[in-house]
């Protein structure tokens, strides 16, 4: 995988609700236990019988994945929705995923445990935390950061959400058809492509899943019919919503399998009347069967075919193939906090790798002297260029190519930075790029990272060659969801002060 983000959506593997970087992971329950205890879906919880056996176990500690970890015959069990100091009946699959139990029922209850307000938490899998308290979030996944982080220093208290719903300003429903052959809208249940139908997920904008729903009701009137993957027939696949939560902008992306769209302008002016706060509609064209959400080819059916939020000070146009980060509120706190590492005086000269539509690299530019930008896809690099237009930047450059190999050529041709910003995908970085910051030798790095668990691999990379951590910021971008993001400032040794 190239060192740049892979900025092209895909179908989650895991679940729609990660982090919004690459590598990307996906009918409402029909009640719960007694006391909030979440009843499993998965396959193994159906078949049962002689295959599994039923134990009572106590939680130890959580995974970094947030599920609980428990001891049975000698071997360590990952439990889902299992909180520290619970006991519970479980159920241990004999033919199922080795280390893996299912919960059956909680027999004692940790004080951080709630009601998950979302009636679909069991069966999506898209959210992880949701049966812990708020605080207990925040404190889990700084326990995280601080274990991963410990050999660098004691991070910061973790930034989070007041109200930590509503937070997604990019949302993508499947569409598809019940047994009853009724049309469905929702997300994928966890490790499948089976559609969970669902009216409203809590995490999304509130608004976007309202205009999914309004277009799953005009589908039978239009004749517009949903798309089945296994005969490769229909037309809708997907409906992708974009919301700029500054600008109130709203993006409508039809998936669809096929550019004959009959009916189009009575459906366009129908939901344009049922939400005139839809700024632009697109019609994306996906014949692929793989797992990509998004195809190639995009036609503008209504509008300018982008958006526009306000982020950091600068305004920026969105596409729908645009990377950009899913919850602005946190994003803002992410980004000061990332510019104040980087200790800019109006004289210094900054790379930002994977610069994506260049986000940080603009509004690291208001206290930079220069900023030059560096990202694979040529796609975010225009986007970019348009960005730094728009906003009247001029000490802003940006350009397409690998990262690494740009500051290597750099190093050689006798150039200096004074900071390198980095924000890489989930996988991290590879030794290639780390090695070139090691030749540019910035005075400052600051480490932008969704993976704690990579971020620290590198970090262990970087202070053996040259850099010592300084400060490590964790922030909660994802609440509900078991991911955290992490900024840490690394200096040149030489430079390095007490923390």
């Amino acid at each position: 995988m190239s060192k740049q983000k892979n900025r092209n959506d895909k179908k989650p593997a895991q679940s729609n609700h990660q982090s919004g970087k690459p590598n990307k992971k996906q009918g409402p329950a029909k009640g719960k236990p007694k006391g909030g205890n979440p009843k499993n879906s998965s396959p193994n919880a159906r078949q049962g019988g002689p295959k599994a056996t039923t134990a009572k176990v106590t939680c130890s500690r959580l995974t970094n994945e947030g599920k609980g970890l428990v001891e049975w015959e000698g071997k360590q069990l990952e439990v889902a929705h299992l909180l520290p100091g619970e006991t519970a009946e479980v159920r241990v699959s004999k033919k199922g995923r080795f280390g893996d139990a299912e919960l059956k029922r909680v027999l004692h209850q940790s004080e951080d445990r709630v009601e998950p307000p979302c009636p679909y938490y069991e069966q999506c899998g898209g959210c992880q935390l949701q049966h812990m308290s708020n605080q207990a979030q925040g404190q889990f996944k700084q326990n995280t950061v601080d274990a991963l982080m410990k050999p660098f220093g004691k991070p910061e208290p973790i930034l989070t959400m007041d109200h930590p719903y509503d937070y997604r300003n990019k949302s993508q429903m499947a569409i598809g058809r019940n047994k009853d052959r009724q049309v469905i809208g929702g997300l994928y249940a966890q490790n499948t492509h089976q559609i969970i139908p669902m009216d409203r997920c809590l995490i999304h904008d509130p608004k976007a899943d309202e205009i999914v729903q309004t277009i799953k009701g005009m589908m039978k009137s239009f004749k517009m019919q949903p798309y089945n993957e296994d005969t490769g027939q229909g037309f809708l696949r997907h409906v992708l919503i974009k919301v700029g939560q500054t600008s109130g902008e709203i993006m409508v992306v039809l998936v669809a399998a096929s550019p004959i769209f009959k009916g189009k302008n009575n459906f366009i002016t129908a939901l344009r009347k049922a939400h005139p706060e839809i700024t632009t509609l697109l019609l994306n064209i996906n014949k692929r069967n793989t797992s990509a959400v998004l195809g190639d080819q995009e036609k503008v059916l209504f509008g300018k075919g982008t958006i526009t939020d306000t982020l950091g000070g600068m305004t920026f146009e969105i596409s729908a193939k645009s990377f950009y980060q899913i919850n602005p509120a946190q994003t803002e706190k992410l980004y000061t906090k990332a510019i104040e590492m980087a200790n800019l005086t109006g004289k210094e000269t900054v790379v930002d790798a994977y610069s994506g539509i260049g986000t940080i690299s603009l509004i690291a530019s208001q206290k930079a002297g220069s900023v030059m930008g560096v990202e694979l896809n040529q796609d975010a690099v225009r986007d970019a260029i348009r960005n730094s237009k728009r906003n009247g930047v001029k000490n802003a450059r940006f350009y397409q190519g690998d990262a690494g190999e740009f500051m290597v050529q750099m190093a050689s041709r006798g150039e200096k930075a004074d900071v390198v910003l980095m924000d890489p995908p989930r996988s991290g970085s590879d030794e290639a790029f780390l090695s070139s910051i090691a030749k540019l030798k910035p005075k400052r790095v600051v480490y932008v990272s969704c993976n704690p668990e990579t971020q620290a691999r590198d970090l262990k990379y970087l202070t053996k060659h040259g850099y010592a951590v300084e400060a490590i910021q964790p922030v909660d971008m994802f609440p509900q969801t078991y991911h955290v993001e992490a900024v840490a400032k690394l200096v040149r040794k030489e430079k390095a002060g007490k923390r």
